[in-house]
C-alpha cells in the first residue's frame, strides 16, 4: 500500500532552475543599488554649505556680468541652447532661464535679439550658448525636432492641418511658412514661437568639454556667431 500512495517527485527543469538563479540575482543586485543610492542621499552639513557657497558665487558672477555692456547681435534671429544643468545653479538664474523657455539641460529656442533678451543672455551666459541660425539649421531643427504646443500638450509636427489651425489666420499653413517667418524674423515670428514647444535636442558626442568659460576663450558658452550651426548639426 505505501508503494501504491507514494507519489513521484517533481522535475524543474534546468532552465527554469537558472532562470530562477539570476531573479534572486538581479534581486540582490538592486536591493544593494537603492541602499548605495539612499545613503549618497543623504546630506552631511558640509555639503550644504558648499552648495549655498557655490549658489552665492554664481549669484556675485550674474551680477558682476550685468555691469558690462550688453552685447549686440548680427543676426534678425537667435538660436539659444541650453548646455549646462541646475547644478551650482542660484534660483536668479534658473528664473532668467525659465523665462527664456529653457527648462532642461539641451533644451533650445528661437528669439528675436533685443535690448531686453541680450541682457537676460549676459546674466545666463555660463549655461547657455547662441549664435546665428542659418536658413538649413532651421529648417532641419523644425523638421527633425519641431512640436507644437496645443493646450500646454507637445504634439508632433507631422501634419500641416495642425499648423493651419493654430496659425492659419496669419496667413502660416505649413513649416515652409513657419521657417520664413523665423529666418527673416517676420511679423508673425512671436506667435510661431509661441506655438512651438522648446527644442529637446541630443547630447553632442564632441563639440562640448563641459566648460563655463566663453566661447571666445575657447570654452562651450556664449555668443558663436555663425559656428552655431555646426553644433545644432551635432545636437540634431
Amino acid at each position: 500500500m505505501a508503494e501504491e500512495d507514494s507519489k513521484p517527485l517533481n522535475y524543474i527543469s534546468e532552465v527554469i532552475l537558472k532562470k530562477r538563479k539570476n531573479t534572486e540575482a538581479w534581486a540582490l543586485r538592486k536591493k544593494e543599488q537603492f541602499q548605495q543610492k539612499k545613503y549618497q542621499s543623504i546630506k552631511k552639513p558640509e555639503d550644504f554649505i558648499h552648495e549655498y557657497r557655490n549658489k552665492e558665487v554664481d549669484l556675485i558672477r550674474m551680477k558682476r556680468r550685468v555691469k558690462r555692456k550688453v552685447p549686440e547681435a548680427n543676426s534678425n534671429t537667435l538660436i539659444i541652447i541650453r548646455i549646462q544643468g541646475k547644478k551650482d545653479m542660484h534660483p536668479r538664474t534658473r528664473k532668467v532661464l525659465y523665462s527664456l523657455g529653457l527648462r532642461r539641460r539641451f533644451s533650445a529656442v528661437f528669439v528675436k535679439p533685443s535690448e531686453g533678451i541680450m541682457a537676460k543672455l549676459q546674466r545666463v551666459e555660463p549655461y547657455v550658448t547662441y549664435g546665428y541660425p542659418n536658413l538649413k539649421s532651421i529648417k532641419e531643427l523644425i523638421y527633425k525636432k519641431g512640436h507644437a504646443r496645443m493646450e500646454q500638450r507637445k504634439v508632433p509636427l507631422t501634419d500641416n492641418n495642425i499648423i493651419e489651425q493654430e496659425l492659419g489666420k496669419f496667413g502660416i499653413v505649413c513649416i515652409e511658412d513657419m521657417v520664413h517667418q523665423i529666418y527673416n524674423a517676420g511679423p508673425h515670428f512671436k506667435e510661431v514661437v509661441r506655438f512651438m514647444w522648446p527644442f529637446e535636442l541630443n547630447k553632442p558626442a564632441e563639440g562640448l568639454k563641459g566648460s563655463k568659460t566663453s566661447f571666445k576663450e575657447d570654452g562651450d558658452t556664449g555668443n558663436r556667431e555663425d559656428l552655431i550651426n555646426e553644433l545644432i548639426n551635432k545636437m540634431s
